[in-house]
C-alpha cells in the first residue's frame, strides 16, 4: 500500500493544467452560484442533449457493436463497444467543464493511463460517480468504465439497455442472490487484454446525516469502528471482486469529496491510496 502524494493536478475550463505539490486547504473552495433562470434554463438544454444523444447511441449504435460483433470476437466487441460508449460519454465532461464553468480538482497519486484498476469510491452524493468520468477522460479509459449498481437501474427507459450493453454489474442487495451472479460477471473480465475500470461503491447508497446515525449505532452494537464521513463499508462484494480479478488486476482506489458548500457544482477528487495488487 502506497500512501497518497501531496500532489495535485487543477484542471480549469479556459486554464492550462497547474501542478502544485500542496494539500489542498477549505479556503480552495469555489463560491457557490444562485440558481438563476439563466442556469436552470442551460441546465435542462444540457439535460436534453445528453437524454438525446443517448437514445441515438443505445438504440442505433450500440447494438451493432454489442450485439452482431459479439458472435465473432467478444475482445472486439468490447473495444468497438467501449470506443462508441466514450465518444458519447465525453460528453458530460465537456458539459460540466466547460459550458457549466466548473471546477474539477484532482489530488493524490498520479493515476497511469490504460491500466485495469479496482475503484473503490465512497458515495457522497446520488450522482457522484458521474465524477469519475472526468479523471477517466484524461486516462483515456472513458468508455472502459463498468459500474456495479442495484438492479432497479438497470430497468430505467433508455439508460436500463445501456447499462446491460456496457455490462455493469447489478445487484439484489441479497447475498445468496448477488454472490454467483458477480462470479459469472466479473469471470468474464479476466481478459488482460481488455482495460478495466471497474467501480465500486462499499457503502451501498449515498450518504445522509440519517443513514450515518444509522450506520453509526449498528457499528457501536456490534463493536466496529463509529465512522462520521462514511457510512460502515459492506466487504463481501469487494471481496468476490478482489478473489476473481486480483491476477488481472494492476492497481486503484478513489474518494470522492465534496466542499459543503455545494456538493453538486464543486467536486473534489482525492486520491488517496494507491493499491498494488499484482
Amino acid at each position: 500500500m502506497q500512501l497518497a502524494l501531496e500532489e495535485v493536478v487543477a484542471i480549469e475550463s479556459g486554464k492550462e493544467m497547474e501542478e502544485t505539490f500542496k494539500p489542498l486547504k477549505s479556503d480552495d473552495r469555489l463560491k457557490h452560484y444562485p440558481l438563476t433562470p439563466f442556469r436552470l434554463i442551460r441546465g435542462l438544454i444540457c439535460l436534453l442533449v445528453y437524454l438525446s444523444t443517448a437514445f441515438m447511441f443505445v438504440v442505433y449504435f450500440a447494438p451493432v457493436a454489442a450485439v452482431l460483433m459479439r458472435f465473432f470476437s467478444i475482445h472486439y466487441c468490447r473495444k468497438a463497444t467501449s470506443f462508441l460508449f466514450a465518444l458519447w460519454l465525453a460528453l458530460w465532461p465537456f458539459l460540466f467543464e466547460k459550458i457549466n464553468g466548473t471546477k474539477v480538482v484532482f489530488s493524490g497519486d498520479l493515476v497511469p493511463p490504460k491500466e485495469r484498476v479496482l475503484i473503490i469510491a465512497n458515495h457522497r452524493t446520488e450522482v457522484d460517480w458521474m465524477y469519475l468520468w472526468n479523471l477517466a477522460l484524461r486516462k483515456g479509459c472513458l468508455g472502459y468504465i463498468k459500474y456495479i449498481l442495484k438492479s432497479s437501474l438497470m430497468k430505467l427507459p433508455v439508460f436500463g439497455w445501456g447499462f446491460h450493453i456496457l455490462e455493469f454489474i447489478s445487484v439484489e442487495r441479497k447475498w445468496e442472490v448477488d454472490e454467483p451472479a458477480m462470479r459469472q460477471m466479473l469471470s468474464t473480465f479476466k481478459d488482460s487484454r481488455d482495460p478495466l475500470w471497474l467501480a465500486l461503491f462499499p457503502e451501498g447508497t449515498d450518504f445522509s446525516e440519517e443513514k450515518c446515525q444509522k450506520s453509526q449505532k449498528f457499528a457501536s452494537e456490534v463493536g466496529l469502528p463509529v465512522l462520521a464521513n462514511v457510512l460502515l463499508p459492506k466487504t463481501r462484494g469487494f471481496g468476490v471482486c478482489l478473489e476473481v480479478l486480483q491476477n488481472s488486476l494492476d492497481a486503484g482506489s478513489f474518494q470522492i469529496n465534496f466542499s459543503p458548500v455545494s456538493a453538486v457544482v464543486i467536486c473534489y477528487i482525492y486520491i488517496y491510496i494507491y493499491i498494488y495488487l499484482i
